[in-house]
């Protein structure tokens, strides 16, 4: 049996979403030699400047972190190369890499992608793939090149979209099922294994960053359509519309196929199982969950309790 050297690795990443592939790089025979993550912003509902997840699991293991403002900074450029790492692995770090990063480690940088590429490339492909109505997603494994999301594939894991599952719900079992299929990549690049498949481009599609303005809802698309969307949005920026005035965020829902006569927006029928509103095509939405301007989210039952909701009403733009 031959014995591989471990490869020294440099961990760039900031969510939740990176926080099991750096856990597991720990636990793995390779060395974490350092963690570069996004500087600390305020976060939460307070806003308080806290420390993003990646920073905390690195301060667990009593890794280095940097946390450059910009990566072609020289004097961050020089601390990474004082690291010697052979390969630097990325997940959800936020930032595009530099040239001259990609070239210090000898191995260069592969990247945990939460999509089945060349299928949504770019910051939310979790997200795009919910709000598009996607049956499955995944885990790839590529290589890090100048080009976005665009490098060869080393590995593939799958994960099913069921009809009522979030966004929020989705990443996590792909953060999950990432971690062990990052290790099977790193340890065959280490022992001179790896194979690289080219992506089609002809394939490709791409997943931009969400806005806040995405969530407000349109009432005149179909039913499937706005719970897709729903789901998509969750846990950021959430799918919202007026009640009266006022801001209602839709935290779950679920499609009711009967059709109506009544406009797109109009409460159709109010009862404690759901909120059913009038839609554009192929049914209503009812809204399970809700969240009133600044309060918690809410079953649409305890929703009622402190609301007075009337059929006839219409949900707005504004």
């Amino acid at each position: 049996m031959v014995t591989v050297d471990p490869l020294r690795i440099a961990f760039f990443g900031t969510p939740d979403f990176a926080v099991p592939s750096l856990r597991a790089l720990v636990a793995s025979r390779h060395r974490v030699v350092g963690v570069v993550t996004q500087p600390d912003r305020p976060r939460g509902r307070g806003q308080r400047v806290t420390d993003a997840p990646v920073k905390q699991a690195a301060a667990e293991s009593q890794l280095p972190v940097l946390q450059p403002d910009r990566l072609r900074d020289p004097t961050f450029t020089a601390a990474f190369a004082e690291w010697a790492p052979d390969l630097g692995v990325v997940a959800a770090y936020g930032k595009l890499i530099p040239d001259e990063l990609l070239n210090l480690p000898r191995y260069g940088m592969i990247n945990v992608h939460a999509s089945l590429l060349p299928k949504y490339r770019g910051a939310a492909p979790v997200h795009r793939a919910v709000i598009d109505g996607e049956p499955e997603t995944g885990i790839t494994i590529m290589r890090v090149v100048k080009a976005l999301d665009t490098g060869g594939m080393f590995a593939k894991a799958t994960r099913a979209i069921g009809p009522d599952d979030t966004s929020a719900e989705v990443e996590r079992d792909l953060a999950a099922l990432g971690a062990p299929l990052l290790i099977r990549v790193v340890d065959a690049i280490a022992s001179g294994s790896a194979h690289e498949e080219p992506q089609d481009d002809r394939l490709s599609t791409y997943a931009p960053r969400l806005t806040r303005e995405e969530g407000l809802v349109d009432w005149s698309l179909p039913a499937a359509a706005l719970h897709n969307r729903v789901r998509g949005l969750h846990p950021w920026p959430h799918a919202y519309t007026y009640l009266e005035g006022a801001r209602l965020i839709i935290i779950r829902s679920r499609v009711d196929p009967r059709p109506t006569t009544e406009s797109p927006g109009t409460i159709v029928v109010v009862s404690g199982d759901g909120i059913e509103v009038a839609t554009g095509a192929h049914g209503r939405l009812a809204l399970v969950q809700v969240q009133p301007e600044g309060r918690r989210a809410m079953p649409v039952r305890d929703f009622l309790a402190g609301h007075s909701v009337s059929a006839g009403v219409r949900l707005t733009a504004r």
